[in-house]
């Protein structure tokens, strides 16, 4: 007897998701409420959880399929699965035999072949995007650590993995013979392309960061933050800061705090239009960029005005755990009355952030670059970063976004003013 797999309830407004990967495959046990599948929604993967303990059947749809809510994707037939694995793997040995080889591509062939072998000896379940990376660089991923969920492998795992790997005369032999066949007349190695479907996410990315430009009058302004006090007092207080809250003191919490000073004094960065009407926010949600491996997710910290330092990092640190693991759910998304960006930590000196929709404003932070500036009339080194504010200009008029960077600098280069209030 089966048991129909279904797609579950996804939020509001969501009607349909793609299937993202298949975390079972047919003939896999398979225990109750654990995930055999994962969707990719317009903004967060969600996870199918299992109704029934038993077998994995065959998928009814493939990964990259659009499916609607409700609809059937897998069945769970009763039993251990133990048996039902075996008899497959047989029928499917002789397609593996009859594929033919092209001489061609005789060495790489070989290799990806051997990885893919690998990949299945291994029992691991990898997502279409590892999978090909495993493939790319010829990696065996049984003997990569997964820092993903239930310890699954993540693209950075596997990039790591193969920068670390030391260089293989043998597979540089394989490449040489298949090189062997390309005609004299060719002059070049051949050059490949590849098609990768845009997942449900990056398009959802790619629409709203184009609305943006299509409907706001963005522009952006600058300012120079002298980070010497913020790291002064890190590097004092950062210690006793972890150990009576189990949570590291980072620089995220002092530019919030800053943020939320800065608001009240130019509340048009804290609101948005809607129609007709400006909508001004009496509180501060901040939505945080944290980058996950299907793309760039933006959860909000609610209420980030009255929070202390302790509470934005330990909800920082747990939105980034759990971008990590997939985890994040739609009402993590909801929200957010402004936007912080942290491009610095990827290495950025400057940016122009665009605003997240119906947003009015968004922060770009930079990296902390020791530069040559003048105090008192002699050049001094100083730990300097850019700041960036891209705003719509709609609603926020030039005065107004210089004020505000003018306020977080003034507060950040003067930490005590976070605490009175000034």
């Amino acid at each position: 007897m089966a048991t129909d797999v279904t797609v579950p309830t996804l939020g509001e407004s969501i009607t349909e998701a793609t299937l993202g990967q298949w975390l079972k495959k047919p003939g896999d046990p398979v225990k109750a409420d654990e995930p055999i599948a994962s969707l990719e929604t317009d903004k967060v993967a969600v996870e199918v959880p299992s109704p029934v303990a038993g077998t994995m059947g065959e998928p009814v749809v493939a990964e990259g399929d659009t499916v609607q809510v409700g609809a059937l994707i897998a069945r769970i037939e009763a039993g251990s699965g133990a048996a039902s694995a075996q008899p497959q793997a047989a029928a499917k040995a002789p397609e593996v035999a009859a594929t033919p080889v092209n001489p061609q591509g005789a060495g790489e062939n070989i290799e990806l072949r051997d990885a893919a072998e690998a990949s299945q000896d291994s029992s691991l379940t990898l997502s279409p995007a590892v999978r090909r990376l495993v493939l790319e660089h010829g990696l065996d991923p049984s003997r990569i650590k997964g820092t993903g969920k239930d310890g699954r492998l993540t693209k950075d795992d596997v990039l790591a993995a193969a920068q670390n790997a030391p260089s293989a005369p043998a597979k540089a032999g394989a490449q040489t013979s298949a090189q062997d066949w390309v005609p004299a007349s060719a002059g070049t190695q051949e050059r490949k392309e590849e098609r990768v479907r845009m997942t449900r996410l990056r398009q959802t990315i790619a629409k709203r960061l184009k609305e943006a430009q299509n409907t706001a009058a963005l522009l952006t302004t600058f300012n120079d933050l002298d980070m010497s006090a913020v790291m002064e007092a890190r590097a004092k207080y950062k210690d006793l800061f972890e150990k009576k809250h189990q949570i590291r003191l980072g620089f995220m919490g002092f530019f919030v705090k800053a943020a939320a000073l800065a608001a009240r004094d130019v509340p048009s960065v804290n609101a948005y239009i809607e129609g007709d009407e400006i909508v001004y926010h009496d509180y501060l949600d901040v939505s945080v960029a944290v980058s996950a491996p299907n793309g760039l997710v933006v959860p909000v910290i609610r209420n980030a005005d009255k929070m202390s330092f302790a509470e934005i990092e330990k909800t920082i640190a747990d939105f980034g755990r759990r971008a990590k693991d997939g985890t994040l759910s739609m009402d993590d998304m909801k929200g957010g009355t402004f936007t912080i960006s942290n491009g610095g930590v990827f290495g950025s000196l400057l940016s122009t952030p665009i605003i997240n929709p119906p947003q009015s404003a968004v922060l770009g932070m930079h990296r902390i670059e020791e530069r040559p500036v003048v105090r008192n009339g002699e050049i001094v080194v100083r730990p300097m970063m850019y700041l960036a504010l891209s705003y719509d200009h709609r609603l926020v008029d030039g005065r107004e976004a210089v004020t505000f960077l003018v306020r977080m600098k003034e507060a950040l280069e003067d930490p005590t003013r976070l605490l009175i209030d000034l």
